[in-house]
């Protein structure tokens, strides 16, 4: 934008030269007004959470799901985690998952972003709303990094939630405790006991998923076994997921016989696991690209 200044007289209107002070104070304004019609050119904060295009998306795809699953007697679902930095591994992964017309929906074990940036959550979410079923993510403890805590509860909603899939609870839990130097309630217990003690009656099994497992680094190990109290609160909890250590793993943190935790490895890997899972039972099948 162009702007003439005007030309500086005296009071019998001679003409009078340009002063650098005045020549400053115009400049100023000159720029301040270029800046501001080129709005495009402003670069926001890194940190700035008013994230545009869709949120709310735990809520959306909660329902979608239910609706999706309604009456199912079996049900078939992906698992994918530590999709953090590896876009084009994850573009692999959700192009696989879409060429199956047997999965029913999707859920991330967390790491979506590497620093907790917004535009992280926004890159991912570009690829992940390609999938063809509706999906849920838990929250990572890089998810938690900087701003990114408030950019995940902007972008898909409260970081404790659960769900009916037909006769199956999913609980997802932030289980991030060292993230928040153990000052905040994680795993959060109120939500646990009065999610278990709310259950409909068509509800017959769960799954539990989460980021961090007990008896990995970052989860309060001074408090695993409760957690493991509160998690058996759940009817008939079938095994648990994870991600976090990038790798595969089954594992049995609270013995043999108690309950099983499944690891899924990064997207790095380009490997995720599907599920199948029947009122009193499953198998699961890892998915190596």
């Amino acid at each position: 934008m162009w702007m003439k200044l005007p030309s500086p007289t005296t009071a019998c209107g001679c003409y009078r030269p340009l002063h650098e002070p005045y020549l400053m104070k115009n400049l100023f304004y000159i720029l301040t007004l270029a800046l501001l019609s080129a709005c495009d050119l402003v670069e926001y904060h890194p940190y700035d959470v008013d994230i545009d295009g869709p949120t709310g998306l735990t809520r959306t795809n909660c329902a979608l799901i239910e609706q999706l699953c309604a009456g199912k007697d079996t049900l078939r679902f992906a698992h994918l985690s530590d999709t953090q930095r590896f876009y084009d591994e994850t573009e692999k992964i959700v192009n696989d998952i879409n060429r199956r017309d047997s999965i029913d929906f999707v859920i991330h074990t967390g790491d979506m972003t590497d620093f907790g940036l917004p535009k992280e959550y926004i890159w991912q979410r570009r690829i992940l709303n390609t999938l063809r079923v509706p999906y849920v993510c838990a929250i990572g403890n890089h998810d938690c990094l900087a701003a990114g805590e408030a950019a995940y509860h902007k972008m898909f909603g409260d970081d404790n939630f659960s769900l009916n899939a037909s006769f199956l609870h999913i609980v997802s839990l932030n289980t991030n405790a060292y993230e928040y130097d153990y000052s905040k309630d994680i795993p959060d217990f109120a939500f646990m006991k009065q999610d278990a003690a709310s259950l409909p009656d068509s509800v017959t099994s769960t799954v539990i998923a989460m980021h961090v497992a007990p008896g990995m680094f970052l989860f309060n190990d001074n408090v695993a076994d409760y957690f493991n109290q509160q998690c058996l609160q759940y009817r008939n909890l079938q095994f648990c997921i994870c991600g976090h250590d990038h790798h595969f793993d089954v594992f049995h943190p609270f013995g043999e016989d108690g309950t099983t935790y499944i690891q899924c490895d990064d997207a790095k890997s380009c490997s995720y696991v599907i599920y199948i899972v029947t009122r009193n039972s499953y198998r699961y099948e890892v998915v190596q690209l």
